[in-house]
């Protein structure tokens, strides 16, 4: 297969390409919330655990570079923003939700009960005063 270089950025395989666009740590994590809705950036920050500020915002800024994101700016006082999945965004879920599933199953394999795991977490997070 012949290498592809973009931007002095070399890539292998189309699965190369597309796991360099995706991958990092918080990309899949920020799409998977807007993958139902639209968030503003203080809710996505409280919603993914241990993501930093400037990560957050890296992060977005490449996902909105990439086109997989859109961000709308509201001029108001204060300023309010908004971001949301664009149509490459859309369908970079269906692929992140197929991986999903395949990890759930290996998960289970393994005897892990990932989902299970979710729920008590929320219910012990619901349970806190």
């Amino acid at each position: 297969m012949p290498d592809v270089v973009i931007n002095k950025e070399v890539f292998y395989n189309p699965v190369d390409f597309v796991l360099k666009k995706l991958g990092g740590t918080w990309k899949i994590p920020v799409l998977w919330r807007l993958r139902v809705k639209t968030w503003r950036y203080t809710e996505l920050q409280k919603d993914i655990h241990h993501i930093s500020q400037k990560m957050l915002t890296q992060t977005l800024k490449e996902l909105e570079a990439e086109g997989f994101v859109q961000k709308k700016v509201y001029a108001e006082v204060p300023p309010r923003t908004e971001y949301s999945l664009t149509p490459r965004g859309q369908k970079a879920v269906e692929v992140i939700t197929y991986l999903r599933n395949y990890g759930l199953e290996l998960m289970k394999e393994q005897g892990i009960d990932y989902e299970e795991m979710i729920r008590r977490e929320k219910q012990e997070k619901n349970q806190k005063p």
